[in-house]
């Protein structure tokens, strides 16, 4: 069925109440079943799964991958398999998009176990218990939810900004729920199937697994230059093996999943970066013993990802942070917008939507609750004075309005610049206090991100005619979920109880590291530095600066982009190559086919997310699954 939206000048011309009328009477659903005892069940469940992808993938490269269409699709098809077994009934798009508000809303937890939280425990080499890790989360995802509302009248309602990701979300649920939707079944279908080829692709490299099964057994190849050292060989750069600069073909197969989510642009980017670092830069600084080796059993000294990383990270993280700052503040029309409307806005002479909207006294009682809350547990948990602390919550209220217009327009949330803006701040006021820098950033950029990714949440209920407050409890319920799933596999897997667990040859966790360093270099000072490192850092600075003025100047035709280049300095060369070789793949089906109407377009062109969703998640989960076995079931 047609979605129905009002014209663009029916949303220039018409008040607040006009248009809330407009979607009372001809888009709001009723009393059609959204929040059942099986979308919150199943909703609940899939946010859980969802969430240990993303801890997977954000360990990997930094990033949280938007799960929205994921989440959608795989309700999809669950409920379909339940149909068909006789297990349920047909079930409403508004179930459907519940299930995508919990799930989408738990895919988003997981980012401070990979980058605030994770580079406190990093920094101060204290574990931070689980029992206060996931009540943590959890507050600051409700107060996300808290700042969302007020908004949503005026983001959503009023001005009818796009939210790209939202958008899409909601047109993918209407399409798989209409009589017409043939054309769209495809995608579920792919989404299964890469999952399940992926995982098994997955399980077959797990040499240790397969060789107990049967000694016969051949193991793919997760590194796919292994026959090169079997025959005795060992290329090198300057004396250092490539094998210890990570110059090696790998088969990831999540990450080259991830690569096609990418994009060539970012691709791009992260190939040049990586190959400047670990091709000229590391083997360079390793000549000159800048970067210090480790001693092995046998009394050898050798080098790797972690120690090349210490040195590599200063002119990366500089680049992006610099990069991320600029492109921010290089948009002031997008910053004014965030705050125009504010005061004096447009008032409702009545609400027609009181009943199905959060009601006000929720946020007005709400909001200073569950911030003194978060400044309770900052306080109590990490040490947080309780007066930076509160000082931290206001600043909340600011940035979310900043990153919800960003997200409004762009499906961009700028999480990373309002964590270093916020650790810049508490520089100045916190002297010295890493801990303070680190927890009080967390609860601005994460809040703001939880904020902004539920209006992204709110826009396809909204085009599809669902309860408002309906989802806000989905949110609440999916931040649960996320949290319990993703502290439960983070803690015996990836913390492994020592922080120095956290940053490997396998798990980069990239986001954790600039964390770290970003608060490192404001509360220490650059002294902390090798010469070397304070020079990497200020020609990343030049770089980032520099790439992102030709972005401007080109009207974002130039490829490179100064967050993509400098995030190679601190993930692994094979995990970029891998990440490249995904976009490069998609890029080039998209070139020969580019014929909307040609098969390879409709079936790859047309279906790269949720292929691309399969692949992760699949791979993703039967990671998780054998680090499980690892870690658990054989005492590793």
């Amino acid at each position: 069925m047609a979605i129905k939206h009002l014209t663009e000048e029916q949303v220039r011309t018409w008040t607040l109440e006009q248009k809330d009328r407009w979607w009372l009477e001809n888009v709001y659903g009723g009393d059609v079943p959204q929040f059942t005892i099986r979308s919150g069940v199943c909703g609940f469940l899939l946010g859980g799964i969802l969430s240990c992808t993303n801890l997977y993938v954000g360990a990997k490269t930094g990033w949280t991958l938007g799960v929205g269409i994921t989440s959608v699709i795989l309700a999809f098809v669950v409920f379909k398999i339940l149909v068909q077994v006789g297990l349920a009934k047909g079930y409403s798009v508004l179930e459907n998009n519940i299930m995508q508000s919990i799930a989408t809303a738990a895919g988003y937890m997981t980012a401070p176990l990979t980058s605030s939280l994770a580079a406190y425990m990093m920094v101060t080499g204290r574990i931070v218990p689980w029992q206060q890790t996931i009540p943590w989360l959890i507050g600051l995802a409700v107060l996300g939810v808290l700042f969302a509302f007020p908004m949503k009248r005026r983001f959503i309602n009023d001005e009818q900004h796009p939210f790209p990701e939202g958008r899409a979300a909601g047109v993918v649920m209407d399409a798989l729920h209409s009589q017409e939707a043939g054309a769209v079944t495809l995608a579920p279908k792919l989404l299964v199937w890469c999952g399940v080829v992926s995982a098994i692709l997955k399980f077959w490299q797990a040499g240790d697994i397969l060789k107990k099964l049967h000694p016969k057994f051949w193991v793919l190849p997760e590194f796919l230059d292994e026959w090169v050292y079997r025959r005795g060989w060992n290329p090198s750069i300057m004396g250092t093996s490539l094998k210890e600069l990570s110059i090696r073909p790998e088969l990831d197969i999540a990450m080259i999943g991830a690569g096609g989510l990418m994009g060539i642009r970012t691709a791009l980017s992260l190939m040049l970066g990586a190959c400047i670092n670990y091709f000229i830069l590391a083997p360079i600084m390793i000549e000159r013993g800048d970067i210090l080796g480790k001693v092995n059993a046998l009394g050898e000294t050798v080098y790797g990802f972690r120690q090349i990383t210490y040195w590599a990270l200063w002119g990366g993280v500089a680049t992006m942070t610099v990069a991320s700052l600029f492109a921010f503040f290089a948009k002031p029309a997008m910053l004014v917008s965030a705050f125009r409307g504010l005061f004096g806005g447009k008032r409702l002479s009545e609400d027609p939507l009181r009943h199905i909207e959060l009601p006000m006294p929720v946020f007005v009682i709400g909001i200073p609750i569950v911030g003194a809350c978060v400044v309770w547990m900052a306080n109590t948990f990490f040490g947080v004075p309780w007066y930076w602390a509160a000082v931290a919550v206001p600043l909340v209220s600011v940035f979310c309005l900043i990153a919800a217009n960003s997200t409004a327009l762009t499906s961009i949330t700028p999480t990373g610049a309002m964590g270093k803006l916020t650790q810049l701040t508490f520089a100045a006021l916190a002297r010295g206090d890493i801990g303070t820098n680190l927890i009080t950033a967390g609860i601005t950029g994460e809040v703001a991100s939880h904020s902004s990714n539920l209006l992204m949440n709110i826009k396809p209920g909204y085009m599809l005619g669902g309860k408002p407050r309906l989802q806000a409890l989905g949110h609440c319920v999916g931040a649960v979920s996320g949290a319990l799933a993703s502290a439960l596999v983070f803690y015996p897997l990836f913390l492994r109880g020592n922080p120095d667990n956290l940053i490997s040859e396998q798990f980069a966790m990239p986001g954790a590291a600039i964390w770290k360093a970003v608060a490192e270099i404001l509360t220490e000072g650059l002294g902390m530095l090798p010469t070397t490192a304070i020079w990497a850092a200020g020609i990343g600075i030049l770089v980032g600066i520099g790439l992102e003025i030709v972005k401007m100047l080109t009207k974002g035709k130039f490829p490179i982009s100064g967050v993509g280049f400098g995030l190679a300095f601190v993930i692994q060369f094979n995990t970029c190559l891998a990440m490249a070789f995904g976009a490069f793949v998609f890029w080039v089906v998209e070139q020969i086919w580019k014929s909307p109407e040609a098969r390879m377009n409709k079936v790859v062109v047309q279906n790269q997310e949720p292929i691309c969703a399969g692949v992760i998640a699949g791979a993703a989960l039967m990671g998780i699954a054998l680090m499980v076995y690892q870690y658990v079931l054989a005492g590793g």
